[in-house]
């Protein structure tokens, strides 16, 4: 299982309207992905960060499938450009000592054939984790 991790805070000048609207939006997306078998969206209790998320994934197919899924996509059009600070990170069972670097490829191949979203991700003020464009897993 890979449990996939992101904790974030909203840029200052995010409206009450927008930050409802793509916390909706950001649970309505990880219900529309099959590969995920469970999932939660919420506070972030005790950290640095505003709001977080997890979502459970069986193995790295289905890892490649929730990063390229449309619904997971269209979160990130909308949803990124309304972050400040953002961290991923990845926990798993997985015994195979190369499923950090498979799973920075994943990310990787998703920035390369998708620019507009390695730009978003560029644009952020603060990102780092296991999505972060050019850096290799554990």
């Amino acid at each position: 299982m890979i449990y996939h991790c992101i904790r974030f805070t909203l840029k200052p000048d995010v409206s009450e309207e927008e930050r409802e609207a793509g916390l909706a939006q950001m649970r309505e997306h990880i219900n529309a992905i099959p590969a995920i078998k469970a999932r939660v969206v919420g506070p972030d209790i005790g950290g640095d960060y505003d709001y977080g998320a997890v979502s459970v994934i069986e193995d790295l197919d289905g890892y490649e499938e929730y990063m390229n899924h449309p619904a997971h996509l269209d979160m990130d059009r909308v949803g990124l450009p309304l972050i400040d600070k953002f961290v991923s990170f990845d926990i798993t069972d997985d015994p195979d000592p190369a499923v950090g670097a498979r799973i920075a490829e994943i990310h990787q191949r998703r920035y390369d054939t998708m620019p507009d979203i390695a730009e978003l991700v560029s644009d952020l003020g603060e990102y780092s984790g296991s999505a972060a464009p050019g850096k290799h897993g554990n």
